[in-house]
């Protein structure tokens, strides 16, 4: 071969070894079925060669950038109505791209821990909710469980419509809820799933964030001690042991079939801590990084069981990464909307302190801290022995009455009654609900039940309640002559019944500030009135 020839040969193959590096690449958020959000500016982002100018049509629009010394480039496509009709984008760099089937509506990202995660195939139900799955115009994408401190910008996954082929497996709170937006408002609807069961909310916040606050320098002080005391021979011992323990176990379950007995449960496996979802930083920076700055309406919210005996932190922590999430999506102060704990676990047969209750508490003192954000009640809906009830669909139903009212300008029912004030007359503490227009009532029995009353002595006791106005409960007990202070549903799995008319629980209050996890709301406890000496009549 000649020089001349070798020389040809090689600047052609480095010119197709460019050419092929030199591809429009997509975020898998961007991509074939999505769902772009209507009414607001909807970025849409990618990569290509460094000072690549890259160009994206769609509906009538196109929209132009430069792709930055990185290769990251970034459009924003104007604001654009609901749209049902399919519609196709094109997007032009070093190569082009055709995404299809493109709608226009409302995209909410549904996150969390496993009861977020919780999927439809697992409901109450599921038999029917995955056989009238065929709803085309609602879009489902998953983000894959990625824990890691090394920011990622992109993930496997794609948009599907949803059908009964897919919803089996996708979030069932968030399934229920797009369906609700999806039949009432009658647009199309996309949901993003990236829960992580048993995650904690510090790994959902940037780790710099939580290591330049005061408030959590405990919390990081625990995590760089796990981290230097870590090592990967440690775990390997660890996961040898677990096979070993699995082997046993399948024996012992043979061995339990053909006897006719119980079949015993299978050994945990063990996680690794640096790549799990407890970590500071870990599912921030490799769930939630990759869909930040994608256009949606919202979020909805359902964890804090892994933070449950932390509720003074998560009072702090919880408040600090909604309006984390808000900073960094530079989408301004978006709905989020979160699910109160659920009851769970055996019920308390005297009344007394709860880390359950705490964390309830700093759940609702979340909603004092961030604007636009909402709680659904649903101390009725658990199960005690097990952390993942499954009657998902009253809990999507409560959700999506905040975001019906507060942003889709419907008038209903939305909010559980609340804590306003308490006064003492004599031997009862009359209680005074925030009803939000509504009334209350009992429901399973006429007799009110949930109350605890205590006088100076701090001991707690069931207490008599009665409800004698719309808003309005006296409480009592015969063995507390001068109370103090009132708790209501202040158990993990509190025995209650208190409901506003629409069928809206009472919120877990205490008006108590004794020295505990969560502070509680400042009761305003009004002294008892005299009475008005009758006039005379003649």
């Amino acid at each position: 071969m000649n020089a001349t020839l070798r020389t040809l040969l090689l600047t052609g193959s480095l010119a197709l070894a460019s050419n092929a590096a030199a591809e429009l690449k997509l975020s898998a958020i961007i991509g074939d079925n999505m769902v772009l959000q209507q009414k607001q500016s909807d970025p849409i982002w990618g990569w290509d060669n460094p000072g690549t100018q890259v160009t994206v049509s769609f509906a009538g629009q196109t929209k132009s950038a430069t792709a930055d010394a990185k290769g990251k480039w970034t459009v924003k496509l104007d604001p654009m109505p609901a749209n049902a009709k399919p519609a196709t984008m094109t997007i032009k760099g070093t190569s082009t791209r055709e995404l299809k089937n493109i709608l226009v509506g409302e995209v909410w990202v549904c996150s969390g821990q496993s009861n977020m995660g919780f999927n439809v195939s697992s409901m109450w139900d599921a038999d029917l909710e995955i056989a009238t799955a065929k709803y085309p115009n609602i879009r489902l994408i998953s983000v894959p469980q990625v824990g890691t401190q090394e920011i990622q910008d992109d993930f496997k996954g794609q948009w599907e419509p949803c059908s009964p082929a897919n919803a089996g497996q996708f979030s069932a709170v968030g399934f229920c809820y797009g369906r609700l937006l999806h039949e009432i408002l009658n647009v199309p609807v996309g949901l993003i799933d990236n829960a992580w069961g048993g995650s904690s909310a510090e790994a959902w916040v940037r780790r710099d964030v939580l290591e330049s606050d005061k408030r959590f320098a405990d919390l990081m002080k625990t995590w760089k001690q796990n981290e230097a005391n870590f090592t990967q021979e440690g775990f390997d011992k660890q996961v040898a042991a677990h096979k070993e323990k699995l082997a046993a176990w399948a024996k012992a379950r043979q061995e339990a079939i053909k006897a006719g007995k119980p079949v015993p449960q299978a050994p945990r496996g063990p996680q690794n801590p640096m790549t799990g979802q407890h970590r500071p930083g870990n599912l921030y920076a490799g769930v939630l990084h990759p869909i930040i700055g994608y256009g949606i309406k919202g979020a909805i919210w359902y964890q804090g069981e892994s933070n449950a005996s932390r509720a003074a932190e998560y009072a702090e922590l919880f408040p600090l990464m909604i309006q984390h999430w808000r900073t960094e999506w530079k989408q301004g102060d978006f709905p989020f909307y979160w699910v109160q704990l659920a009851d769970f676990k055996p019920e308390q047969p005297l009344p007394g302190d709860s880390d359950w209750a705490e964390l309830r508490a700093a759940q609702t003192l979340t909603m004092s801290k961030v604007p636009n954000g909402g709680q659904c009640v649903i101390t009725d809906l658990g199960e005690d022995a097990d952390i993942h009830p499954k009657n998902k669909r009253d809990v999507a139903e409560r959700l999506v009455r905040w975001a019906l009212v507060k942003d889709y300008g419907m008038k209903l029912p939305y909010r559980s009654p609340e804590f306003k004030s308490m006064k003492i007359e004599g031997n009862k503490a009359i209680v005074t609900l925030d009803t939000f227009g509504s009334a209350i009532r009992t429901v399973d029995a006429p007799t009110v039940k949930g109350f605890a009353i205590c006088g100076e002595d701090k001991k707690w006791e069931w207490a008599d309640a009665q409800i004698v106005g719309n808003d309005t409960v006296a409480v009592s007990s015969p063995k507390i002559a001068k109370p103090i202070a009132v708790r209501y549903a202040w158990a993990d799995n509190p025995v209650c019944n208190l409901y506003s008319k629409d069928g809206l629980p009472v919120t877990s209050f205490r008006t108590d500030n004794f020295p505990k996890a969560v502070p509680a709301p400042t009761p305003v406890v009004k002294p008892a009135q005299p009475t008005k000496p009758k006039r005379a009549t003649k």
